[in-house]
């Protein structure tokens, strides 16, 4: 784990080639087919013949819950173990890893009509959840309109509040090694400028382009993500390329340090000082790895 920009990638790689490990995704955007460049995908070529899962497995017109997440993940970690190979997480989504380890409570599935009656309702959606279900009103902000709709529609097809998340069950059958990158906050600042003009002049206007001509319409969940939010704006004509440029920079850096301190929060992560890819970070990482397999901790 660790925050964008970090090297997550890079040193996932190079760990699952020394241990004999799959590569297993929990960045929401790069589960979404043709999100490329600005997620900042691993390229197939640089993945050295490394299994990755949970990459390009939706569509953006579909979107994808947490417990969508959780319940596929769980499937392809269990299914890697049985075959002797060690899955290797990686990402930046805390909530997606969240949703797997820690488990979610048994929610129904989406329902399409539902939705849209609920989308086209009149008035405020927060002030219906206030009514139908207060605790989870209060968990979710004003403003959040899929969570909103997400907790209505619970409420509606169960006809009870949402369930408590220690309902949820944990992953079992699992020793977990958990580590962390923290390399200095300057240098991943200036990696996390050039990383985003780079983004930019290798193609990611086109890359949008490619996605609307194939059907999108630049409204589905993966275009508020960084970068491609703000080519969808330049492309529409409401800012410059330099302005999206900037914004999407400024963005980029603010949401690392929320990830920081999303994943500050859990004691068990190792935290190494270093990028992904700094020639120290796989010893570390396997040194700390065989010593959480001999000891439990």
């Amino acid at each position: 784990v660790g925050p964008t920009g970090s090297g997550k990638s890079s040193l996932a790689i190079s760990f699952a080639s020394a241990i004999g490990g799959e590569i297993v995704n929990f960045d929401s955007v790069q589960l979404y087919r043709g999100f490329n460049i600005g997620s900042a995908k691993t390229p197939p070529h640089e993945r050295h013949n490394i299994p990755h899962h949970l990459f390009d497995v939706v569509d953006a017109q579909l979107g994808y819950s947490s417990g969508e997440y959780a319940r596929a993940a769980k499937s392809v970690v269990e299914e890697i173990s049985a075959r002797d190979r060690l899955p290797v997480m990686v990402g930046g989504t805390g909530f997606y890893l969240s949703a797997l380890l820690n488990g979610l409570p048994e929610l129904p599935q989406k329902d399409d009509d539902l939705r849209k009656r609920i989308e086209t309702r009149r008035g405020s959606l927060h002030a219906l959840l206030s009514r139908l279900d207060p605790q989870a009103a209060q968990r979710i902000h004003a403003n959040d309109r899929q969570k909103l709709i997400r907790a209505l529609e619970i409420r509606i097809l169960t006809g009870s509040p949402a369930p408590a998340p220690n309902q949820a069950g944990l992953l079992t059958g699992f020793r977990i090694t958990k580590i962390g990158l923290d390399p200095p906050r300057e240098r991943l600042v200036e990696r996390l400028e050039s990383r985003t003009r780079k983004m930019f002049h290798d193609g990611l206007l086109d890359e949008v382009r490619g996605l609307l001509a194939a059907g999108c319409t630049g409204d589905e969940k993966p275009f508020e993500s960084l970068g491609y939010n703000q080519a969808i704006r330049h492309l529409r004509g409401e800012v410059g390329l330099e302005e999206a440029i900037e914004s999407t920079f400024i963005e980029t850096r603010q949401y690392s340090k929320r990830q920081r301190t999303w994943f500050r929060r859990d004691a068990e992560i190792h935290w190494l000082p270093l990028f992904g890819d700094d020639p120290q970070a796989l010893p570390s990482a396997l040194a700390w790895h065989q010593q959480v397999q001999r000891t439990g901790n």
